[in-house]
């Protein structure tokens, strides 16, 4: 009978979580429970409970509007924490913004990430350090300088000579050039720097590229500049053969933003070919100051803070974990489950990588109870518990017929 009471219990938690996000459903399985018995007598025995949960289980997606909804196609969990930091796992993933900026779930678990603010993380496969709550309300309005870019163009290989006296890096007075192109990079506090990037025949097959800060050009743009103004220059040398750069040429430019970070200019895909001169590709990262239109996130769970101005910054990676044996989680209050003996040790990495699920933004899962089944469930208790009940009034009339053999 208390077997069957635990039973119904079960039962009664997973329609009650009928429509908890990313609950996993309970179920009581039973053993026999024997006593030693001798050849005439028999010992009744019992039965023992043992409470499953269906960690492993994959519940349906349902989405939604909110991209901030996450759901795991696959294996996996989110590592979130409560008010104690201590790290849990957890298949509830109707994250929304707290009044700190913190991103917390229904049962009020916050959402663990590596912040890429510095680069990428230096993640800890058996262990949650490094991680840290994932605060949209810390990314206001903020300008991030140019630090890469690329300027790939076609330089006529039928461009006149220069004279070495005459180059943009030696005379910034009355310099000659072939073909120029200007760029917009983003200095430390976001003011917008233009950069003129000049290409210079010095002789067959051999071109200068030098840049200038075009605040320090003459009235209405160009020669002469100020000797400040000179940035950077380097010489390029294309194969005849094929008009590309040769593989012992630098492949890039790096410039001195003023009062900026230093830009590095991939140049990898210059060419020269008998052809005019044709800017191919022109781009800079960096933006104006911008607040924060919207987040995004890939199934890799790395989360892109959008501006308004249309720029996309990199800002956390949210990471999954598992276990060796899910099923064998200890479950807690809050629908979050923690590492046991009989589950294994945390292993954490990244969504669609090394078996990993997907992560699937403006989506949670479902739980996984099925009413019909658990409604079986709990008619079978039920007629299993009377039955028993009647064993046990049997049992104790017998006791009445052998206490009253003496009257």
């Amino acid at each position: 009978m208390a077997a069957q009471a635990n039973r119904l219990g079960t039962v009664a938690d997973n329609i009650a979580n009928g429509s908890t996000a990313g609950y996993k459903r309970a179920s009581a399985e039973f053993s026999s429970f024997i006593l030693e018995s001798g050849v005439s007598d028999y010992q009744s025995g019992s039965v023992e409970t043992n409470i499953r949960y269906g960690v492993s289980e994959q519940g349906a997606l349902s989405y939604t509007s909110s991209i901030t909804d996450l759901a795991v196609r696959g294996d996996g969990f989110f590592v979130v924490s409560g008010s104690d930091a201590q790290p849990m796992l957890t298949r509830a993933g109707s994250f929304v913004e707290d009044g700190e900026g913190n991103l917390v779930n229904a049962g009020g678990f916050k959402l663990m990430g590596y912040s890429l603010v510095n680069g990428a993380p230096s993640a800890v496969a058996n262990g949650a350090a490094g991680l840290e709550a994932i605060n949209l309300g810390s990314v206001g309005m903020q300008a991030n300088p140019s630090t890469e870019g690329n300027l790939y163009v076609n330089v006529d290989a039928d461009a006149a000579l220069v004279a070495a006296a005459n180059l943009p890096s030696a005379n910034a007075t009355t310099a000659a050039f072939s073909s120029k192109t200007s760029l917009i990079a983003y200095d430390n506090l976001g003011r917008e720097v233009t950069l003129d990037v000049y290409f210079t025949k010095t002789a067959a097959n051999a071109w200068e590229v030098a840049a200038f800060d075009q605040s320090g050009a003459a009235t209405g743009g160009g020669f002469p500049y100020s000797a400040a103004a000179v940035l950077a220059d380097d010489a390029l040398a294309f194969d005849p053969a094929t008009g590309k750069l040769t593989a012992a040429n630098a492949q890039s430019l790096t410039i001195p933003v003023p009062n900026g970070g230093s830009l590095v200019l991939d140049l990898s895909q210059t060419t020269q070919l008998a052809a005019n001169y044709t800017v191919l590709s022109a781009k800079v990262d960096g933006n104006a100051p911008s607040s924060v239109s919207e987040v995004q996130i890939g199934e890799d769970g790395t989360m892109f803070i959008v501006f308004q101005d249309g720029s996309r910054v990199a800002g956390y990676q949210i990471p999954l974990a598992t276990v060796r044996s899910p099923d064998n989680l200890d479950p807690l209050a809050g629908n979050v489950y923690m590492p046991s003996i009989d589950s294994g040790d945390m292993l954490i990495g990244f969504a669609d990588q090394g078996g990993f699920g997907a992560i699937v933004s403006g989506a949670i899962e479902q739980s996984t109870v099925d009413l019909a089944t658990e409604l079986t469930a709990m008619i079978e208790s039920q007629r299993n518990y009377t039955v028993n009940s009647k064993v046990f009034q049997t049992g104790a009339e017998l006791i009445d017929v052998l206490v009253n053999l003496k009257r």
